[in-house]
């Protein structure tokens, strides 16, 4: 038995006599078939390109943040804590290098005050900050709240 009376039972034409279907209609139906075998393979290809654009994004997104973290300097104190400080002027003095309660209370207050007028901040009035942070570096809660109670607008009254 050669190769080709081994696949005449498989034509369309055999197929075709044997179920009584015309040959146009069993021609459509392969040509059917193999449109939605290549659709499959397509869509699949597709899916498996967009699941490796997610992945590729989210590692780019997450090695992003890692190297956020470590340009945050890891001790930081919350500068907010004193009074005249916002979060606005916490994240300018923080670019300034002045990230921690003993930082400020060793800044220069023409320096901070520098920082202020380049960054187009009049409001704030650093006088007292350096005092304030010496109080809340050595842990000294209750002498930082009574300094602060008699201030107004982190001025001494």
């Amino acid at each position: 038995m050669n190769f080709v009376n081994f696949l005449k039972p498989l034509s369309v034409t055999n197929f075709a006599q044997q179920f009584g279907v015309a040959d146009w209609v069993c021609i459509i139906v392969f040509i059917l078939a193999l449109i939605l075998v290549w659709w499959l393979l397509t869509r699949s290809s597709k899916q498996s390109e967009t699941e490796a654009e997610e992945l590729s994004t989210q590692i780019t997104e997450e090695q992003e943040q890692i190297v956020v973290e470590e340009t945050i300097p890891s001790e930081q104190d919350d500068l907010t804590r004193i009074e005249g400080i916002g979060p606005k002027i916490n994240q300018l003095l923080g670019a300034a290098g002045i990230s921690t309660y003993a930082q400020l209370a060793d800044a220069d207050i023409d320096f901070i005050d520098s920082k202020l007028d380049e960054a187009g901040i009049t409001f704030a009035h650093p006088g007292t900050w350096p005092e304030q942070a010496k109080f809340a570096s050595e842990g000294k809660w209750e002498e930082l709240e009574t300094l602060q109670d008699s201030m107004k607008g982190g001025r001494k009254e």
